[in-house]
């Protein structure tokens, strides 16, 4: 891979801010692997955790034969559990994700870039897809340093070609993969049949749910004016409008309700959303924004 194709993913700045932090999950979940992270589950390592009552099945070597011979009883010692995360990103790679500069799509691509390094130097499973695979196309999972060029790989090969709408795309990921942990979607949530039946699909997962919301800053603050004939670049509908103030403010007035709207069906149903446009270096993002969300610590 062409050094410059990796350093516009992860530059070496970015790669030592993200050294120093790791993903957080607020649900308990079963990993398929001992991790570096400590679980809310108990289980056997050398960390103490709690004391209770022996029961018939459990495993003689963990009594606490001092407690035994002070009280009389067959005490059993808890330990913490060490587990690896399952951290899912699933990037929205349809043709509007193309728009701007840099494209959303490259700025989700460094979002998930930074987010998938710090899995991967953490020794959690990282899987990283697009809305367009396919239910049996499954992302490679990926763990440990020596992965973050497949990562790099899988990213830079994304392009934004894929039609399938999203809640489809979103369908099939819940198909594909049945671990718990994070997921984070990473998409402009711009499709014609809206994004609330895609977002409903990951609240069934019970997993925790991060909503990226992308935009670009020609979406936010468009610079147009006069006769415009606009052409939509998913499915070629076309419209032709004269640009004025008027028209400018009622288009801000509607991408603000839009954005609400979308902050507050998250909000209602326990997923985290957080809106983003690609003007905004993913360094601060990660060391603010992120943060006070709870994502990564």
């Amino acid at each position: 891979m062409p050094t410059a194709e990796i350093q516009s993913l992860l530059d070496p700045q970015l790669m030592s801010q993200l050294e120093r932090m790791e993903l957080v999950s607020r649900k308990i979940f079963r990993g398929r692997m001992k991790g570096e992270r400590r679980s809310k589950r108990k289980g056997q390592s050398v960390e103490f955790a709690d004391f209770r009552n022996y029961v018939a099945g459990d495993d003689l070597r963990t009594l606490d034969w001092n407690l035994y011979a002070r009280l009389d009883k067959l005490i059993v010692k808890l330990f913490l559990e060490e587990e690896d995360l399952h951290f899912y990103t699933l990037i929205d790679s349809s043709p509007s994700m193309g728009f701007g500069d840099p494209t959303k799509l490259q700025y989700a691509k460094q979002l998930a870039a930074a987010l998938g390094f710090i899995g991967l130097i953490r020794s959690d499973r990282v899987v990283i897809e697009s809305l367009g695979q396919t239910v049996r196309q499954r992302g490679p999972v990926l763990r440990g340093r020596r992965s973050v060029w497949r990562m790099l790989d899988t990213l830079n090969a994304m392009e934004p070609t894929e039609t399938v709408s999203l809640a489809e795309g979103v369908k099939r990921f819940c198909l594909r993969n049945q671990g718990k942990g994070i997921v984070v979607l990473i998409s402009d949530l711009m499709d014609k049949e809206g994004y609330e039946a895609a977002l409903r699909y990951l609240v069934a997962r019970r997993v925790d749910v991060y909503v990226m919301h992308i935009l670009s800053q020609e979406e936010i603050d468009p610079d147009v004016k006069g006769d415009l004939k606009l052409v939509d670049c998913e499915d070629q509908d076309m419209a032709e409008i004269t640009v004025s103030a008027p028209l400018l403010a009622r288009y801000k007035k509607t991408l603000d309700a839009f954005t609400r709207g979308a902050q507050d069906f998250c909000s209602r149903r326990g997923m985290h959303y957080l809106l983003a446009h690609n003007q905004l270096p993913v360094k601060d993002l990660m060391s603010n924004y992120l943060r006070r969300r709870g994502l990564v610590r």
